[in-house]
């Protein structure tokens, strides 16, 4: 069921926000030669996400929504700089230094991260191991192309199944810079696009290209070894529940922090959703899916013990597999005990 994006409550847009943080572009590294093949080219997309340094303004399409972000990315020491600015719809920035991140808010206009940050294979909130993408997707290389002024090869990952979408993706040659892609749904309509418009690879980035500019309410966070703000308790929140049913191939690979629910974020690889369980309480929420463009939000009502629980599903899966995860969620015992 098509309807529009909802607004969720602040507690767990919070949620959403923590997660958020760490979806910031991010590089795939690759062989130079175009002549490899293309496992050559994937298999180097898990071990070297952050190893190119750049700056750039690349040009963001999710459903009818564009937005256009300037982005500033330096590897230096095994050390990850990175700003984001919006150059559009109002202003504000991300600011990430190491594992310390600062989202700064503006005070006007809408602002949503999940709207404005790309998702897919460059979202570093999957572990760091490559995971086997060639069982879930099959990869073909679609030839040479140019874009930003670099030349670049083209990569098609075709999925084997309707629970996951297609992508494709466009890497420089000489540096495996992922500098446009797309997801694609089941007919191979573009559901998201992504592309640089301006860019420039190099090591001469200073550390004043970092500093925070706009002025406005800032949340700040701390991304766990994998990418993501986890919680101290969230260890323990592993077994309060559990899924019934989710699309082959995707692990449970993180643990973003939420303020009073349970939450597991989900990877293949390539796509990821994350799983967010909260006590209901007295506020009724829309029940069913929403989609903006590859990004799906599917909420569920989930009656256990004789308590209410809402459960929803975040990420860029097909709304049909969203509904199917969100149902199969099953509270356990000892949740019921100790929700009081």
């Amino acid at each position: 069921m098509k309807r529009l994006f909802p607004d969720l409550r602040k507690k767990r847009l919070a949620a959403l926000l923590a997660l958020l943080f760490s979806l910031v572009l991010l590089p795939v590294s690759a062989l130079a030669e175009t002549s490899g093949k293309v496992e050559q080219w994937l298999e180097r997309l898990g071990p070297a996400l952050n190893a190119t340094s750049y700056r750039g303004v690349f040009v963001y399409a999710r459903g009818d929504q564009v937005h256009s972000m300037r982005i500033t990315h330096r590897f230096r020491d095994g050390v990850v700089d990175e700003r984001l600015v919006m150059q559009d719809g109002g202003a504000g920035e991300i600011v990430r230094k190491g594992s310390d991140v600062v989202c700064v808010l503006p005070d006007q206009g809408r602002f949503r991260l999940e709207q404005v940050i790309p998702s897919g294979p460059f979202a570093d909130v999957f572990n760091r191991k490559f995971m086997p993408v060639g069982r879930w997707y099959e990869a073909h290389m679609m030839g040479q192309d140019r874009v930003a002024g670099y030349d670049a090869v083209r990569i098609a990952l075709t999925a084997k199944d309707n629970n996951r979408y297609s992508y494709q993706l466009w890497l420089e040659k000489r540096s495996g810079l992922l500098v446009k892609s797309q997801v694609q749904g089941a007919s191979g309509q573009v559901l998201e696009h992504f592309q640089f418009t301006s860019l420039e690879i190099t090591n001469d980035i200073h550390d004043d290209e970092f500093k925070i500019n706009t002025e406005g309410r800032e949340i700040s966070g701390k991304l766990g070894p994998g990418g993501v703000r986890v919680g101290a308790e969230s260890k323990h929140r592993l077994n309060d529940w559990e899924l019934g049913w989710r699309p082959a191939g995707f692990i449970a690979s993180a643990i973003p922090q939420a303020p009073k629910g349970h939450a597991v974020a989900y990877s293949d690889g390539l796509a990821t959703f994350s799983v967010f369980v909260e006590p209901a309480g007295h506020l009724k929420m829309p029940q069913g899916a929403s989609r903006i463009g590859a990004t799906t939000v599917y909420t569920h009502d989930l009656m256990s013990g004789g308590k209410q629980f809402l459960v929803t599903v975040v990420g860029e899966i097909p709304p049909e597999a969203a509904r199917r995860v969100a149902e199969s969620v099953r509270m356990q015992d000892r949740t019921q005990a100790g929700a009081s």
